[in-house]
């Protein structure tokens, strides 16, 4: 038997395997550019969050995976589109440079709007059994509100108009839980309405989701304060901004902590969920 490990890595080879057929139609000057954004070496965390929450309800890899490619290709599109100059303006992504740096701004922009239209195409083909359906459409709703104006497009908005002297912990809390946890949630949303799960299992797992959130942002936060020195960006709001890198540790731990307690309370007893939030804590991880 496989280790919750060795698990996930074959879950992560077949939806690597997956992103790059779907983008392999063609090789032409844009689809070159959206290979070069998803192909790159992912952790493929939101994908595997979907994965490990469905599979606890009983769905099948096959039903799964469709899903999991879409979420990924939306993760990847704000990706791209963050990294441009008027955002986060940031030359490297995944030791890559990054899609506006190795094909222009203009390429760059429209390969993160194909990578988001792909996305949508790619989950409303999702072979599903007639049962499955007004699931599917559920999660279709699900993912376009919680990546858009008041989710995940909201909270890059609020990055990028909020002053880091200025934003309070309640703003700062709100910012990352539309940037980062709205398409975390959109994942484990995606496995359990797919599994059919209660609606009091979906509140814990929303509950789960929403503090893996933070704790993703927070360890990211920690581990770019280094870089955010070496390369003299402009503070940006953050929990090490406001609390120095032992706070955000401390905090990080507590999300994580509240985020197992989440699972625990419901007696949603899945090792992966446990295994993705608990990883976390390694701030040199791959997570």
């Amino acid at each position: 038997m496989m280790n919750v490990q060795d698990q996930l890595a074959q879950k992560k080879k077949s939806i690597d395997r997956e992103l790059e057929r779907l983008l392999s139609q063609e090789d032409s000057l844009l689809f070159q550019a959206m290979r070069h954004a998803v192909l790159s070496g992912g952790k493929r965390f939101r994908p595997l969050l979907a994965f490990s929450t469905g599979e606890y309800f009983g769905v099948g890899e096959d039903v799964l995976l469709p899903f999991a490619c879409g979420l990924e290709l939306i993760h990847n599109y704000s990706l791209v589109h963050d990294d441009l100059p008027l955002l986060d303006n940031d030359d490297f992504r995944r030791g890559r440079p990054s899609c506006h740096k190795a094909f222009g701004e203009d390429i760059a922009l429209l390969a993160g709007d194909s990578l988001l239209t792909l996305a949508f195409e790619v989950i409303a083909q999702a072979p599903v059994d007639k049962s499955l359906v007004p699931g599917k459409e559920r999660v279709i709703q699900e993912i376009s509100h919680l990546v858009g104006a008041k989710g995940m497009v909201g909270g890059q908005l609020m990055d990028i108009t909020l002053s880091p002297e200025e934003i309070s912990e309640k703003d700062l809390q709100e910012l990352i839980l539309k940037k980062t946890g709205a398409l975390i949630i959109a994942s484990i949303k995606t496995g359990a309405i797919l599994g059919e799960a209660s609606a009091l299992q979906i509140e814990a797992l929303v509950e789960y989701g929403r503090n893996i959130g933070m704790a993703f942002q927070i360890r990211d936060d920690i581990r770019d304060a280094i870089d955010e020195e070496e390369k003299k960006h402009p503070p940006r709001p953050s929990y090490v901004f406001l609390h120095g890198q032992s706070g955000a540790k401390k905090r990080l731990k507590k999300f994580i902590e509240d985020a197992i307690k989440a699972l625990e309370k419901a007696s949603l007893e899945s090792d992966a969920l446990h295994y993705l939030a608990r990883r976390l804590l390694d701030i040199n991880g791959d997570s």
